[in-house]
């Protein structure tokens, strides 16, 4: 079983970044700056590949990263993340325990914790699948290639719609019938206080995009009431700010005007 790294990031102009990281196995990284070229050299006794594309789009990125990937394990990254010694063994593990699994998802260790952690290992389904980034994500490589699905061009940082890319994917995954387990193990640790790449706010943007990817996660129908029910479930976050109706338009505008380029 071979563990491979890919790992994200914008405009690295050295490849310091595998140290900052602490990689321990090959890995790819996907560089998108203002250059083109591929470059290759060793880290600690691995491979490591810099493809630097002059392009943008974080799941053209993720996507690249994979169709250049050899390993039979992939762990994606981002590059504010710093891995723990020892990740190789404990996903090789976890794969292990859990043969049947195409997809594992990790912790990431916070210090000021705020996104969900697995107490325990965990079925992930529909009921649960839209709460995790990617960069949880380790992937049987053959598994996603067998089953075609890839990241959402069109959603994501540095592409028209800001985000969704992740969950798109894990519910393309779903509907292929691949297998997804939460573990309760973490891999890295995130950099809290890392500038975000596509996140500037709740926005009026940020609703709009939010109508789009929920309108890919299922279709018209179903988009109107998952937007009226993230309004009602997080209205602190523009309390004060917008009204809920505004919002609620600029969401179907979002849901109508994805639904017009399908």
């Amino acid at each position: 079983m071979k563990t491979e790294t890919l790992v994200v990031t914008i405009d690295q102009k050295d490849h310091s970044l595998a140290e900052r990281m602490n990689v321990q196995t090959d890995t790819v990284v996907c560089n998108q700056s203002d250059f083109v070229s591929d470059e290759v050299f060793e880290y600690r006794g691995n491979k490591v590949i810099y493809i630097n594309r002059n392009d943008r789009g974080v799941g053209k990125n993720r996507n690249r990263s994979i169709d250049n990937a050899t390993g039979d394990i992939l762990v994606l990254a981002d590059d504010d993340m710093c891995f723990v010694d020892g990740y190789k063994d404990i996903v090789e593990k976890c794969f292990n325990d859990i043969p049947d699994a195409d997809i594992l998802i990790f912790n990431l260790i916070e210090k000021n914790p705020r996104r969900y952690r697995f107490r325990e290992p965990e079925r992930i389904g529909n009921s649960n699948y839209a709460r995790f980034g990617a960069a949880r994500f380790a992937l049987k490589r053959k598994s996603i290639i067998d089953s075609g699905v890839r990241f959402s061009t069109q959603f994501g940082g540095g592409a028209k719609y800001s985000s969704g890319e992740d969950t798109i994917f894990l519910k393309d995954c779903l509907r292929k019938k691949l297998k997804i387990y939460g573990v309760p193990y973490a891999l890295a640790e995130i950099d809290q206080n890392a500038e975000s790449t596509w996140f500037k706010g709740y926005n009026e943007k940020y609703y709009y995009d939010k109508g789009a990817a929920y309108t890919a996660l299922g279709n018209r129908f179903t988009a109107t009431i998952y937007c009226f029910r993230y309004l009602i479930k997080y209205r602190s976050q523009y309390k004060g700010k917008h009204s809920f109706f505004r919002l609620y338009r600029l969401m179907i505008k979002g849901i109508m005007e994805y639904r017009s380029e399908e």
